[in-house]
C-alpha cells in the first residue's frame, strides 16, 4: 500500500527526474564491528527476527505467509518458485491492497485533495523555518516535485517521498513488478482469490493517529538521513535477499542517535511509537483476518517483510493463537 501512496503522487505531480538506478553502499559493511555486534543480538533476542518464507500450522489449518519487497528485481524470480506451490494450492491470497484498494484510493484523492496538501492555516516552510525549509525544497526538487507544490503538501506525504531516493523515484513510475505484484500476477492466472488484509484508507489513519508536531519532527528525521538516502535503499535490499531486514529498523534507531537533540530515552520512544502506528497496530488487525481466512481453506499470505518479525509480529501473534510456526528456507 505505501508504494501505491506514494506512486501516485509521482504520477499526479509528473515527477521522476531521469537518472540511473540507485548505487549506494550496504552500511552492514560499513559499521563498526561493536555496533554491529550490538544489533545482531538485538535481532537474536526477537522471536521470529530472520527469516522470510514461514508456515504456519494449527489443527488441520495451514497458513503461508511471505515477508515481501516492493521493489523489482531479478532474485524474486528465485523466491517465486519456492513459494509457487503453495501458493497454487491456497485457497485465498491475502495481501496489503488488491486492485480494488488501489483504485478507491486514488477516487479517495481525487474527493479529498486535503488527503494530501494543506488547503489552510500555515505551509511547511512556515512550520518547519528558513533553514529547514531550503534543504527540504532542495531534497523535493531532486524527486521532481518543484517547492511551490512541495510547500502545501502534508507533512507525512512528505515524510513519505523523502523516504525514497531520488535515484529509485523513476521506478515508482515503472510496472510494478515487486514481490507483491508477482504473487497476485499468479494467484490471479490460477484462479485463487486475491483479498485485502486491510481498508484502503488505512495509510490515512496511520498518520492521522499522529499529532501536526510529531508528523514535523519526521520530516526533519527523515530529511538528516537524506544524504544517505542511497546507501540506506540499498542497505534494505541487501538485507531483504539475505532474510535478515529487521537489521534496517533496528540501523534506523542507532543513525537517530546521532541527530541533534537525540537521547536514548527519546529514540527508543520515538522508534516505540513509530513501529506501533506503521506496523504493530496493523499487525493485529489482520490476525483475525488471516485466522477467518484459515478456517476456509490453505492460506497464503504476502506482506512487507517488517511485519513478520518482533513481539507484535505477525508470527508471534500467531503463535501466541496457539499456531505452530516453522521458518521454510527459500534456497
Amino acid at each position: 500500500m505505501m508504494r501505491q501512496i506514494i506512486a501516485a503522487l509521482v504520477l499526479a505531480v509528473g515527477a521522476g527526474p531521469a537518472g540511473a538506478a540507485c548505487v549506494g553502499t550496504d552500511l552492514r559493511e560499513t559499521l563498526p564491528a561493536a555496533e554491529m555486534a550490538q544489533i545482531t543480538a538485538v535481532i537474536d533476542a526477537l522471536p521470529y527476527g530472520r527469516g522470510n518464507y514461514w508456515k504456519a500450522v494449527r489443527g488441520d489449518e495451514e497458513i503461508h505467509l511471505v515477508g515481501t519487497y516492493h521493489f523489482d528485481d531479478p532474485r524474486h524470480d528465485v523466491t517465486m518458485a519456492a513459494i509457487g506451490p503453495a501458493l497454487d494450492s491456497a485457497k485465498t491470497l491475502l495481501v496489503e491492497a488488491t486492485a480494488t484498494e488501489q483504485a478507491e484510493l486514488q477516487a479517495e484523492m481525487s474527493r479529498r485533495p486535503d488527503r494530501l496538501f494543506a488547503v489552510s492555516g500555515p505551509t511547511l516552510p512556515e512550520r518547519l523555518g528558513e533553514a529547514d525549509w531550503q534543504q527540504l525544497a532542495k531534497a523535493m526538487g531532486a524527486r521532481g516535485v518543484p517547492a511551490f507544490l512541495a510547500s502545501k503538501m502534508q507533512p507525512w506525504y512528505v515524510s513519505m517521498l523523502l523516504g525514497v531516493p531520488a535515484c529509485a523515484m523513476d521506478d515508482l513510475q515503472g510496472k510494478d513488478n515487486g514481490l507483491d505484484a508477482r504473487v497476485i500476477a499468479r494467484a490471479t492466472d490460477r484462479g485463487v482469490p486475491v483479498r485485502a488484509l486491510e481498508p484502503y484508507d488505512t495509510v490515512f489513519t496511520i498518520f492521522d493517529s499522529m499529532s501536526e508536531d510529531e508528523q514535523i519532527e519526521l520530516i526533519r528525521t527523515t530529511l538528516a538521513m537524506n544524504d544517505q538516502a542511497a546507501d540506506y535503499a540499498t542497505t534494505l535490499t541487501e538485507a531483504y535477499f539475505d532474510e535478515d531486514v529487521r537489521v534496517t529498523w533496528e540501523l534506523g534507531r542507532l543513525f537517530s542517535l546521532s541527530l541533534p537533540g537525540a537521547t536514548p530515552e527519546k529514540v527508543d520512544a520515538d522508534i516505540a511509537k513509530m513501529e506501533e502506528a506503521l506496523m504493530n497496530r496493523r499487525n493485529r488487525s489482520w490476525i483475525p483476518v488471516i485466522e477467518d481466512a484459515a478456517t476456509k481453506g490453505p492460506v497464503f499470505a504476502a506482506f512487507g517483510a517488517l511485519h513478520l518479525s518482533g513481539e507484535d509480529g505477525v508470527l508471534n501473534l500467531l503463535a501466541r493463537d496457539g499456531w505452530t510456526v516453522e521458518r521454510v528456507r527459500l534456497d
